[in-house]
């Protein structure tokens, strides 16, 4: 549990930078920052991609209720590492951390913040932000581990 302190950490920068890009920037509005990236400022009422992005607004609280369940269970297979597990448990921290920041924007705005843009010969990335980057980099984490590991089943 030692942990939680990145998790905390991912929600302080995440959340801090949504509020920084949504202050400076309007809807929509693209400031280039170097030749294939740009800081451009989206609300994304879907999960990953877009996905179920126009579904009504029931997608809202499906998506709050399937964040915190899982951060539910992440915090509980925290709780249970050994000490000895610190890139799983720095995995699950990063994971947790960024979808509880997601959650705090579907809750407060019914959207998702996403500023980050990159792009190459006119084909863009789909915007996201730094609690996206806390769960790609933690699920990265968490298969490197799974592959360093000896299996236990052999």
């Amino acid at each position: 549990m030692k942990w939680l302190w990145l998790t905390a950490l991912v929600i302080v920068l995440d959340q801090a930078s949504k509020w920084l890009m949504s202050a400076w920037l309007d809807l929509y509005q693209s400031v280039a920052v170097l030749p294939f990236f740009n800081l451009t400022l989206a609300h994304n009422s879907g999960a990953a991609f877009s996905f179920l992005a126009n579904a009504g607004g029931w997608q809202r609280w499906f998506f709050i209720v399937l964040a915190l369940t899982v951060s539910l269970v992440l915090l509980i297979w925290l709780s249970r590492l050994k000490a000895s597990a610190r890139m799983e448990a720095a995995a699950l921290s990063l994971i947790m951390g960024g979808a509880l920041g997601n959650v705090i924007d579907r809750f407060i705005h019914g959207y998702v913040v996403d500023f980050l843009d990159f792009h190459a010969a006119g084909y863009h990335w789909p915007a996201f932000n730094v609690a996206d980057m806390a769960i790609f980099i933690g699920a990265a984490l968490l298969i490197i581990d799974s592959l360093r590991k000896p299996s236990e089943h052999s």
